[in-house]
């Protein structure tokens, strides 16, 4: 195999990969926001499977989990699961980065002085506009460089798709350098993610110079 069609086979590959990034985060950043809010419930029982979501969640490897969500619905209830790779990829990747998105977000959230929910409260605005108006942009500029890592910690973690063999840039790279006996597969997709990761981090940077007007 020439260097011009590896590369291209793995750019392919990295293609898939930037799916699985960006569907990741479309689902798991506002449903993050969702258990985050849910995890400050004044409902008890609800805080508690809140609770117990995350802490599973944090407590067990993703690639665990992937293998769950693939798995499952044939072991539980004896689906076909042809179809099921890549839904169940995303799905797997969505509940596992929401748990820890919405850890971050209520750790923004806590942060808000009590005495701006009461000062919001004497102007009359109620909790859903003290949320949006006065809470959240601040929460928004607060945990910005958490989220950073997390997204940044997202790009690697696709990696993991090779568990359900699941075709993107490190599974190609696994297969390629294993027939054609050559580390250069490897070496291509640890530029492939170090480029996607500087990519990430200077949108974040710019995010965070945007919001600068919050100090």
């Amino acid at each position: 195999m020439t260097f011009s069609t590896m590369l291209e086979t793995m750019s392919t590959g990295m293609l898939r990969t930037c799916g699985i990034f960006l569907l990741t985060l479309i689902g798991s950043l506002p449903l993050g926001m969702v258990v985050a809010l849910l995890r400050r419930s004044r409902f008890k029982v609800v805080r508690i499977i809140i609770r117990t979501y995350i802490s599973i969640i944090r407590g067990t490897p993703l690639m665990l989990q992937l293998l769950v969500w693939y798995f499952g619905p044939f072991y539980l209830f004896g689906w076909s699961i042809g179809n099921w790779r890549f839904p169940a990829l995303i799905v797997g990747f969505v509940v596992n980065y929401a748990a820890y998105f919405a850890e971050i977000y209520r750790s923004g959230i806590e942060s808000i002085p009590v005495g701006q929910y009461e000062a919001a409260e004497v102007l009359g605005y109620t909790r859903t506009q003290t949320f949006m108006r006065i809470v959240l942009p601040q929460v928004i500029k607060i945990i910005m460089p958490s989220v950073t890592n997390e997204v940044i910690t997202l790009v690697k973690d696709t990696s993991l798709a090779f568990t359900l063999a699941y075709q993107e840039v490190f599974s190609l790279s696994k297969q390629i350098s294993a027939s054609q006996a050559s580390f250069m597969p490897f070496l291509i997709a640890g530029i492939f993610y170090f480029v996607a990761n500087y990519i990430v981090e200077f949108l974040m940077m710019r995010v965070e110079k945007a919001l600068d007007y919050y100090k």
